[in-house]
């Protein structure tokens, strides 16, 4: 086989980056510093979310639905679509039943 016949790059000067000087990362402090949280300022455990304001107007089944999709969030992805779809139904039960009444 002679060279005429190799497949790939013609020889000679090859496609790429050009040689010569990279400039490398900038100096430390040439950016501003990244804000932060404002000082004093920390987030506090989540809500019950829970808080409707009207005591009358709550239904026992619906706050522990509502609970439990609020505790799945600490469960395993899989074990979320398990807890998910176990709400769904006790909220589309008992909200079907609520409206019949």
């Amino acid at each position: 086989m002679s060279d005429a016949a190799r497949p790939g790059p013609p020889p000679g000067i090859r496609p790429g980056p050009p040689g010569g000087f990279r400039p490398g990362p900038p100096p430390a402090g040439s950016f501003a510093a990244r804000p932060g949280p404002p000082v004093g300022t920390r987030p506090g455990p989540p809500s019950d979310g829970l808080d409707v304001g009207d005591d009358t107007a709550r239904h026992p089944a619906v706050d522990a639905a509502v609970r439990a999709m609020d505790n799945a969030a600490t469960l395993a992805p899989a074990d979320q679509i398990a807890q998910y779809e176990a709400a769904y139904e006790t909220l589309r039960e008992t909200l079907a039943t609520i409206d019949q009444t």
